[in-house]
C-alpha cells in the first residue's frame, strides 16, 4: 500500500515537470558542479528577479519528463547535477541572465535547452542571449521609427535656414 503510494508521488511528480516543459517558452539545462552557495544564491536570486523558475530534480525524473513531451534528445544531457530553468514569460531572460553567470563563473555550464517546444543547440542558445531584452527591442524600434521624422525635420530646417538666407 504504501509502496503504490510512492509511484503514485513520483508519477505526478514527473507529470508536474512535464507540464513545466510544455507550458515554458525557454527552458535551459545547467551543470552547476563547482559553484560554492553564495554563487548558486546569486543565480537564484537574478533568476528569480527575471520571473524564472530554477530547480533541481534528479535525471531520472526529468528523463522520463522530457520522454513524455517527446524532448527525449535531451536525455543524454541528462548526466550529472542538473538544474533546470524555467521560463513561462520571457523566452530570451532565462538564456541572458544564465550565459551572463557563466561567464564569470567557469563553473557553471550551459548544457542544453528548449524554446518555444523545439530543441536549441547550444550556439542558438548564445544567440539568443546576446539579444536585447524587450525593452531593447522596443527601445531600438522606436529609434528606428523616429529617424525618418527626425531626418524630415532636419531637412525642412535646413531648406527655411537657406530660403531666410537667400532672402536676406
Amino acid at each position: 500500500m504504501a509502496n503504490s503510494n510512492i509511484v503514485e508521488q513520483k508519477k505526478q511528480h514527473v507529470q508536474d515537470i512535464a507540464d513545466k516543459f510544455r507550458n515554458s517558452q525557454s527552458t535551459l539545462l545547467v551543470d552547476y558542479r563547482g559553484l560554492d552557495v553564495a554563487e548558486v544564491s546569486e543565480l537564484r536570486k537574478q533568476l528569480r528577479e527575471a520571473n524564472v523558475e530554477f530547480k533541481v530534480y534528479k535525471n531520472t525524473m526529468t528523463r522520463r519528463a522530457v520522454e513524455a513531451v517527446e524532448l527525449s534528445d535531451l536525455s543524454e544531457t541528462l548526466v550529472g547535477p542538473t538544474a533546470v530553468a524555467f521560463s513561462n514569460d520571457d523566452v530570451i531572460a532565462p538564456a541572458k541572465i544564465l550565459n551572463n553567470f557563466a561567464k564569470e563563473h567557469e563553473a557553471l555550464e550551459i548544457k542544453g535547452g528548449v524554446i518555444e517546444g523545439e530543441i536549441a543547440s547550444l550556439e542558438q542558445i548564445k544567440e539568443l542571449a546576446d539579444l536585447p531584452n524587450y525593452d531593447g527591442m522596443v527601445s531600438m524600434l522606436l529609434s528606428v521609427l523616429q529617424a525618418p521624422v527626425r531626418n524630415f525635420a532636419y531637412a525642412t530646417k535646413a531648406i527655411a535656414d537657406q530660403k531666410e538666407e537667400q532672402g536676406a
